[in-house]
């Protein structure tokens, strides 16, 4: 019975002191200790709180490294930055701008017959056949210039 006592006496005096539980941060001892080192060096409620408070910080973050070394295996303090990705010297096959122009100019029918069915084609007509007569023009650069290199390619050979 007086263990019980003396149990619901700590468990009072933890609460007022807002110790951790015993749990989570330290026994009763060491927090008595605590608290004694405290009024020795006379510390102001204030401060001893802000200690109790960080030791609680201190105490779950520690915590939570001690989760993810559980669950990841590693410790993440080690982790550090990730390397910077290094770039690839071949990044794969380099879209062809004639297939882009292809896919730009039937996006802009699509867009115009869109706008047939809703009756507001007269508005968009204009703006979308000079951007199309614009790309036929860059396919037909593109065009003129692969021709001249396979020219070039089948002369010197």
């Amino acid at each position: 019975m007086a263990s019980r006592d003396s149990l619901d006496s700590v468990t009072k005096r933890r609460r007022f002191w807002r110790c951790p539980t015993p749990a989570a941060a330290c026994t009763p001892g060491t927090c008595e200790l605590l608290r004694e080192m405290m009024k020795e060096s006379k510390l102001t409620n204030f401060q001893q709180r802000h200690i109790m408070d960080t030791i609680k910080r201190d105490l779950e973050k520690e915590k939570r490294r001690l989760q993810s070394i559980f669950a990841t295996g590693k410790d993440p303090e080690k982790w550090g930055k990730k390397a910077p990705p290094v770039p690839q010297k071949d990044p794969g096959p380099e879209l062809d701008r004639f297939e882009e122009l292809v896919k730009e100019i039937q996006d802009r029918k699509e867009f115009l017959a869109a706008m047939e069915s809703l009756g507001q084609d007269k508005q968009y007509r204009g703006i979308i056949l000079a951007e199309i007569s614009q790309k036929l023009r860059e396919m037909e650069d593109i065009d003129r210039k692969k021709s001249e290199a396979l020219k070039k390619a089948l002369a010197t050979t």
